[in-house]
């Protein structure tokens, strides 16, 4: 097992709140972010829903403390990252060894869009700033830097798993006495590119979506940010307050099924779960609670429900997707329910799926559609299933 990693920050912004309070209040009381498109420039809107975070690039500018000519995706990062940081009270010791693990999928895509528009009309027109953080990478060094991390900075894109990711290589980080404390997590802005590449792919739903449904119709898309900042036992000893938790198990694995759909067996899901229990060493009836990836597409919620009927049958945890408040964010979606992960094995609270109304009839369990508290929670297992196959679970244990 080695050493015990714990999660001793947390920091969100989304689509149902620009902060840790803001997202959790709207969580227990059933408010969903998703909403017409309003500040995403597309011929969608009014068509496609999504959740947006309720901010203007000027508003994201003046609270990140970034210059306004920045991408959104940076912006989002920097809130969410800063809040983490200065929860977790790490600044305050002195000659720790830091890091910063973010992903991403979209990077700074929202202003290449708009450099585009005039540069290919004409290739001597066009803003190059816009175009000068476009990759992932750039992203996570802006934020390293103004949050003064020097001794690790890594980016991971692994699609809609790659939060995830970064939460498992830091908790590695730490094991391996390699850092002591590393912010872990990731963002993504909403953009043209992925809203119009999803809808190419026809599963984006045009009403609100409704995960683990039996007539759900597609995903809405989501942006935001989300991470946790893990620190070893030493650091950890040393601080003021309490960690939220630990992060007792984690799995990454590929059903190297298909480009985009999961395999309908459920293997990298069951892989994923599977590794994460045995790491843990957890047996099956020691989940209180499951996170779902469940994005509310045909294929994924199936592929996912199949695997958990493999694993979990005949007694099932409760469960729910936290996707039907915040939409896909994508590449932050994992840091975000890392987040609401933590908080609900911390206060033993079980999130509803919003909008659920008609249980799949492919599985004898069924999702949670009301808030509630759970006192005797002790271990939520939150998942992540991404484009090419990339499968990755996460357990949280309570102290």
């Amino acid at each position: 097992m080695g050493a015990t990693v714990f999660v001793a920050g947390a920091g969100v912004i989304s689509g149902i709140g620009n902060n840790v309070p803001e997202c959790l209040n709207a969580l227990k009381n059933g408010q969903t972010g998703i909403s017409d498109i309003r500040y995403l420039p597309t011929n969608h809107r009014g068509l496609l829903p999504a959740s947006e975070v309720k901010l203007s690039n000027p508003e994201l500018a003046a609270l990140s403390g970034l210059p306004p000519s920045i991408n959104r995706t940076a912006m989002l990062s920097m809130i969410a990252a800063k809040e983490a940081w200065i929860n977790a009270g790490t600044g305050d010791i002195p000659a720790l060894r830091t890091g910063f693990v973010s992903a991403s999928t979209a990077g700074g895509m929202d202003k290449t869009e708009n450099f585009l528009i005039d540069f290919l009309k004409d290739n001597s027109k066009g803003r190059l700033r816009d175009v000068i953080n476009h990759e992932c990478g750039s992203i996570t060094a802006i934020v390293a830097d103004q949050l003064g991390i020097k001794h690790h900075v890594s980016t991971i894109s692994t699609a809609c798993s790659s939060s995830a990711n970064a939460i498992i290589y830091g908790a590695r980080l730490i094991k391996h006495n390699i850092l002591d404390a590393v912010i872990a997590g990731g963002t993504d802005a909403l953009t043209r590119f992925t809203l119009n590449g999803f809808n190419t792919l026809m599963i984006l739903d045009e009403q609100y979506c409704k995960p683990f449904d039996e007539n759900r119709k597609g995903l809405n898309l989501g942006e935001g940010a989300g991470y946790v900042v893990l620190v070893s036992e030493w650091v950890a000893s040393l601080l003021k307050k309490d960690p939220y938790c630990s992060i007792s198990g984690y799995c990454n694995a590929n059903d190297a099924y298909h480009q985009t759909a999961s395999s309908p067996d459920g293997d990298g899901p069951f892989l994923a779960m599977t590794g994460a229990l045995k790491m843990s060493g957890l047996r099956t009836g020691d989940i209180g609670y499951i996170n779902l990836h469940g994005t509310g597409t045909l294929n994924n919620d199936s592929s996912e429900g199949t695997a958990i009927k493999r694993l979990f049958h005949p007694h099932y945890p409760k469960m729910s997707s936290t996707k039907s408040f915040t939409g896909h964010t994508l590449g932050a979606s994992a840091g975000v329910e890392a987040v609401f992960s933590a908080l609900a094995v911390q206060q033993g609270l079980i999130y509803p799926n919003l909008r659920l109304q008609t249980p799949m009839a492919a599985f004898p369990f069924k999702p949670e559609v009301s808030f509630s508290k759970m006192p005797e929670l002790r271990h939520v297992l939150s998942n992540s299933f991404g484009f090419g196959g990339n499968c990755s679970s996460l357990i949280f244990s309570k102290l």
